[in-house]
């Protein structure tokens, strides 16, 4: 992890953070901001739809305006979330936020790539649901709704460790 850290330091885009004035990481950091709160406002949409909230509401209408959302969003926090790594990034080489932060991105993404590759998430635009299909596209939602709150608290608890 050290070398990786310290290569992200000391690339381009790092010595570019770190000196080209005052108000970039600032602006970048009000970017990742934009992007966590578009990625997760949709996701919590969506995820609490599947999980059962708002029944009367047509899944593909939330679907269709929610995940065009939460991938934009993601998009941006995680390109500037690069950006505010490579500032300063050794000094988060022993912050386990860091890490907890990161295992619990790679398993939101995994839960939704795996979820949008589900049969019950293919048929959700064309037909009505099975229980059956409705449990598991719940249960994902769950698991979404885990991973991405505990990505947005360890990457706030990251600045106090």
């Amino acid at each position: 992890m050290h070398d990786a850290l310290a290569w992200l330091e000391s690339s381009a885009l790092g010595i570019f953070m770190r000196g080209s004035g005052p108000w970039t990481y600032p602006v970048v950091n009000l970017i990742h901001i934009l992007g966590v709160a578009a990625l997760f406002g949709a996701v919590l949409i969506l995820d609490l739809r599947l999980l059962g909230v708002w029944r009367h509401a047509p899944l593909p209408a939330i679907t269709t305006a929610a995940a065009p959302v939460a991938m934009a969003g993601f998009a941006l926090a995680a390109a500037s979330g690069v950006c505010l790594l490579a500032a300063n990034a050794l000094e988060y080489q022993n912050n386990p936020f860091l890490l907890v932060k990161f295992a619990a991105i790679g398993l939101g993404v995994g839960n939704a790539v795996a979820l949008g590759r589900t049969a019950a998430w293919r048929a959700h635009t064309t037909r009505d649901l099975s229980n059956s299909e409705a449990r598991t596209l719940a249960a994902m939602g769950g698991l979404s709704l885990v991973s991405w709150l505990t990505a947005v608290a360890a990457g706030r608890m990251i600045g106090y460790w």
